[in-house]
Order: C-alpha cells, then sequence, then structure tokens
C-alpha cells in the first residue's frame, strides 16, 4: 500500500527544504522520482542539486541527462519511473496518475 505524506511550505522554500528530503530518502538506500511542474522546473531544481550544499553531492538527473535507469533522483514533469524508485515527491502542485507504482 502507498503511504502518502504531506510538506505544507510555509517557512522554508522547496529550494531549501527538498535536498535534505532527497538526502534522507538516499540514507535509507530509496531511488526517488521529483516531479515537476514543467520541464523547465526539473532542470531548475536539477541545476540547484549541484550547488545546494558545497560539500555534499545529490545524485540525479533529467531527461536532458539521460540514463535515467541509473539515476538515484530522477527529477521529470512526466510520470516516467526509469529508476524504478519507490518515492515520489510531487512538486509544483504536480499530480500523478501512477501513485500506486510507489510503495514508500
Amino acid at each position: 500500500m502507498t503511504e502518502l505524506r504531506f510538506y505544507h511550505l510555509t517557512r522554508k522554500t522547496l529550494e531549501q527544504v527538498l535536498p535534505d528530503l532527497l538526502e534522507k530518502s538516499l540514507g535509507r538506500g530509496w531511488r526517488v522520482v521529483v516531479k515537476t511542474g514543467s520541464e523547465d522546473r526539473a532542470e531548475v531544481l536539477a541545476q540547484h542539486l549541484w550547488t545546494w550544499k558545497p560539500d555534499g553531492f545529490l545524485p540525479h538527473g533529467t531527461a536532458k541527462d539521460g540514463h535515467g535507469e541509473h539515476q538515484p533522483i530522477w527529477i521529470t514533469p512526466g510520470d516516467d519511473r526509469p529508476n524504478g524508485a519507490v518515492v515520489l515527491f510531487l512538486t509544483d502542485g504536480a499530480e500523478s496518475a501512477a501513485l500506486g507504482d510507489y510503495t514508500l
């Protein structure tokens, strides 16, 4: 059964909160999909993850990067899940018809 959790961002931005959540997910061995509202937003978040922390690294990719099956974090405006992710983060008001494909 899929587990749903909600984060209502009132004091911090998505860019401030998402990297920590992704880091925790990877630390648990989970692969993740981050669904965005658009392709442009996916690229903005991907660029942010390269620079969010000077001494940290979050391995991720988008359709522009390719090799989705090798990306622990996949950022996309679609319902694609090439990395076999078990966790889905919906951002920017995005919705997904594939919630049942995720177990966490």
